[in-house]
């Protein structure tokens, strides 16, 4: 068969402080961080998952945390010289580092080029301190202008900042003003997206209060209008991008490619190209374990069972507004199109999922509002 490309999702766990509301595989720091020692961990964990390259060279990498960029440039020297002799980067490979926007931080910037990532994504969160304290934020307003900045003026292809809205107390001028103070500092990608309660977070033991229904429908509706107007396009549920400043990256997940994970507790995903079975990983997540030389990196592998495939596909590829190829569910879940024909049918009738020809489907507009709704039928 046919593979789909391959990306590379890095995960590094150790942050300055645990956010209250994040659930990410993060831990504060506690003394220097181990930065050789973990990055050449990081290298021999790869060295184990060549077997699942399959002949491809890496379509996009993703280093993720934790916070990042609490290495040096140094450290991701040495790193990416590695998945580049090891596996190879395909052309114009897209390598995001994401960042917060702490001065020290942010004066790595211009390392981190040289070192050969492209793109950064900044989590800016708020512009507002008062709002910045209560999600556990060591970062304030003026750094976050701050480090947007120095993205610009560092060489990158692109970045993005993160920017969350439903915020404890938040009304729908703050959220509004808040995006408008980001939209005026002209990143190329902005991720726009709601705060939730996570369960296994300081906010799930002891919840703030957050704005009703009402104010939440306001603030999204008056807030893609905002983007819109300022030339970006939704292309997936919280992603806004100027043309041609998509995340690469997050569109291979969301069309469903492959993906190695290497770090703590970083998932991936993998096809086989003799048999089409689909295996997803997941690798050691506490940092003490996962750099064990008396252990592997792999904590589990599955497979992914034929009767979830259909839901597991349209889960991620009905995120997008583009366009879907119709060809592609059987490409990439070897599954016949006939078996999901009610499921379509249902779809397509309650108005959540339009054919707009005989090679593509098309999430409506009332499809994307009720998402849930539309994939319950995949299931």
């Amino acid at each position: 068969m046919n593979l789909p490309p391959l990306s590379l999702y890095v995960h590094v766990p150790w942050c300055v402080q645990k956010c209250p509301y994040c659930d990410f595989n993060s831990h504060g720091q506690k003394g220097d961080i181990p930065e050789k020692e973990y990055v050449q961990h990081l290298i021999d964990d790869l060295k184990t998952d060549l077997h699942l390259v399959q002949g491809r060279k890496i379509h996009s990498i993703f280093i993720g945390g934790g916070t990042p960029s609490l290495l040096t440039g140094e450290a991701y020297v040495n790193l990416l010289t590695a998945v580049d002799s090891l596996i190879g980067l395909s052309e114009n490979c897209e390598i995001t580092l994401e960042a917060n926007p702490g001065t020290v931080e942010t004066g790595r910037f211009k390392d981190y080029v040289a070192a050969g990532i492209n793109r950064i994504s900044i989590g800016v969160q708020s512009m507002q301190n008062d709002k910045l304290k209560a999600l556990g934020r060591i970062h304030g307003a003026n750094e976050a202008t701050y480090a947007a900045e120095q993205a610009h003026e560092a060489g990158l292809k692109s970045f993005n900042l993160d920017l969350m809205h439903g915020l404890p107390g938040q009304s729908v001028t703050d959220a509004l003003s808040d995006l408008k103070k980001v939209i005026a500092l002209n990143p190329p990608h902005i991720s726009w997206y709601q705060l939730t309660i996570e369960a296994n977070t300081q906010f799930a033991s002891k919840p703030p209060t957050l704005p009703a229904d009402d104010t939440l429908w306001d603030i999204q509706e008056q807030g893609q209008a905002l983007l819109t107007e300022a030339g970006y396009q939704q292309y997936e549920i919280s992603g806004y991008a100027k043309p041609g400043f998509q995340c690469q990256h997050n569109l291979n997940y969301w069309r469903f490619g492959d993906y190695l994970g290497i770090g703590c507790g970083a998932h991936g995903k993998i096809t086989d190209a003799k048999t089409g079975i689909i295996t997803r990983t997941e690798k050691v997540k506490h940092p003490r374990g996962y750099m064990d030389l008396a252990k592997p990196y792999l904590f589990k592998q599955w497979p992914v069972e034929q009767h979830d495939l259909p839901f597991e596909f349209f889960m991620n590829r009905l995120r997008l507004f583009e366009a879907c190829p119709i060809s592609d569910f059987t490409a990439l879940t070897q599954l016949p199109l006939q078996s999901q024909a009610d499921a379509l049918q249902q779809a397509i009738a309650k108005g959540l999922l339009n054919q707009t020809d005989s090679h593509h489907w098309q999430v409506s507009q009332k499809g994307h509002r009720f998402l849930n709704d539309l994939l319950e039928l995949f299931v």
